[in-house]
C-alpha cells in the first residue's frame, strides 16, 4: 500500500504512515466511518423505498390527466370528486375518454394475521386505463364479488399467491362478503398497505356500501395522441366549474406525491434527518481522528514548517489521511448497509435494495465530509508559529 500510494502522490505517502503508525486507532477510526456509511445506507435505502413504494401504484393505471379533490396530496388521501366534473372535462376536444377510481383498504384475516390490501375500485370495461399486465387480466372483474391480488403482498405465501389463476380461484371473507381472486399482479408491500388488489366499481361499492358511484375518489382522464397533458391540464382547470379541485397531469400527480410523502409526511422528514445526522456523525469522527493526529504529530509539523513548507503541504498530508479514511471505511459501510437493507427487505417486504446511484452519492459524500474534516482539523497549523509549536 505505501509503494501503491507513493507512485500515487509522488512523495512518501506520510499520511498513510501515520495513520498505520497505531494500527488499534486506525481501526476504531476505520469503524467509525464505516459506522456512518451503515446509518447513511440504511436511511437512504429506506428513503428509496418510500419513493419506490409511493409510485407503485401510480404505474398500474395508463391516464394523462388526473382530477382529485382540493386536500388530496397523495392517492390515498384526500375526499371524494363529483363525477360530474368528469363529464365536464370531457368536453374538452382533446379528452377522448375517461373513468372514476374508487380506493380504501380491505382486511383479510388470515389464521388471525391480518393483511390490509388497498384496493382499487375500476371500471373493467375500460382496460385502456389499466397497465398492460392488468389489462390483460380484467375479464373476470366482470363478475361480482371478484379481483386480482397482489401476488408480492406482505404476509401471504409465495406459492399461494402464486396458485392463484382463473382454474384455481382463492376465496376469503371480508366484510361479511365473499370475494373471489381470480388472478394476481405484481405489486408490492408499501407504508399504507401490506399490498394491492383490484376489483371492479360495483364490487368496490358492495364493499363499501357507504359509498356512492358518482363520487369517486379519483378521475383519471386519456388524451388524444399527441397532446400536451401540462396544457391540457391547465385548460381543464378553466373548463371545470369546480375551482377548488387538483387538475394535474398524471405525471405531475406522481410526483406531488412523491414529494408529500418526503417533504411533509413525518416519516419522510424522519427519515431525511437520519441521513443528515449519518453525515454529521462521520464528520465528527474523521474531524476527532485527524485532529488527534494533528495533535499527536505537532513537533514533526513544526520541524517541516520550519523548513519552509507552507500550509498546502500540510493540507496534502491531511487531506490524505482523511481520503485513506474515507474510502477504506466507505468499503465495510456499504457492504454492512447493503446487508442490513437485504435483510430489512426479505422480513418487510418492501423494496429496499442498494443501487447504483445510492452508491455513488454514498461515497462522493464520504470523500466530500472527509475532506471537509481534514480542512477543519489543520486550522492550527494554519497560522501558527514554529518557535511556538515546540
Amino acid at each position: 500500500m505505501s509503494r501503491l500510494l507513493q507512485a500515487l502522490f509522488g512523495r512518501l505517502p506520510i499520511g498513510w504512515l501515520q495513520l498505520t503508525h497505531s494500527r488499534t486507532r486506525f481501526a476504531a477510526a476505520l469503524a467509525g466511518v464505516a459506522f456512518a456509511n451503515v446509518l447513511v445506507f440504511v436511511q437512504l435505502g429506506i428513503m428509496q423505498s418510500m419513493a419506490t413504494a409511493t409510485l407503485t401504484p401510480y404505474g398500474f393505471f395508463r391516464a394523462d390527466v388526473m382530477i382529485s379533490a382540493p386536500d388530496a396530496n397523495a392517492m390515498a388521501e384526500g375526499g371524494n370528486v363529483a363525477r360530474q366534473w368528469m363529464l365536464q372535462a370531457m368536453a374538452h376536444p382533446e379528452v377522448t375518454s375517461g373513468m372514476g377510481l374508487f380506493l380504501a383498504n380491505v382486511n383479510w384475516q388470515r389464521a388471525g394475521e391480518g393483511l390490509s390490501l388497498t384496493t382499487f375500485g375500476i371500471d373493467p370495461a375500460q382496460p385502456e386505463f389499466l397497465a398492460p399486465e392488468l389489462a390483460a387480466k380484467t375479464a373476470p372483474l366482470q363478475m361480482r364479488m371478484a379481483g386480482l391480488l397482489d401476488r408480492l403482498a406482505r404476509g401471504l405465501p409465495r406459492d399461494e399467491a402464486a396458485g392463484i389463476r382463473p382454474q384455481a380461484p382463492l376465496s376469503f371473507e371480508t366484510s361479511g362478503q365473499t370475494l373471489t381472486l381470480y388472478d394476481s399482479f405484481a405489486g408490492g408491500g408499501g407504508f399504507g398497505g401490506d399490498g394491492y388488489m383490484l376489483v371492479s366499481d360495483q364490487t368496490f361499492l358492495s364493499l363499501f356500501p357507504g359509498r356512492s358511484s358518482a363520487a369517486p375518489d379519483h378521475i383519471l382522464l386519456r388524451l388524444r395522441p399527441g397532446a400536451d397533458p401540462e396544457r391540457v391540464a391547465a385548460e381543464l382547470r378553466g373548463l371545470v366549474s369546480d375551482k377548488t379541485l387538483r387538475i394535474r397531469s398524471y405525471a405531475a400527480a406522481a410526483q406531488e406525491d412523491l414529494s408529500y410523502q418526503q417533504t411533509q409526511r413525518p416519516t419522510g422528514v424522519i427519515f431525511g434527518f437520519g441521513v443528515l445526522i449519518g453525515v454529521l456523525v462521520g464528520i465528527v469522527i474523521v474531524y476527532q481522528v485527524l485532529s488527534t493526529d494533528v495533535a499527536d504529530h505537532m513537533r514533526e509539523y513544526a520541524t517541516f514548517k520550519a523548513m519552509g513548507y507552507g500550509h498546502r503541504f500540510f493540507l496534502g498530508i491531511v487531506f490524505e489521511e482523511a481520503l485513506i479514511l474515507g474510502l477504506l471505511g466507505f468499503v465495510p459501510g456499504a457492504l454492512v448497509g447493503g446487508g442490513l437493507l437485504t435483510l430489512m427487505g426479505r422480513i418487510t417486504t418492501l423494496p429496499l435494495a442498494v443501487t447504483p446511484g445510492m452508491v455513488l452519492s454514498v461515497l462522493a459524500g464520504t470523500l466530500v465530509f472527509s475532506i471537509l474534516s481534514g480542512a477543519i482539523a489543520t486550522r492550527r497549523l494554519a497560522g501558527a508559529d514554529p518557535a511556538d509549536l515546540f
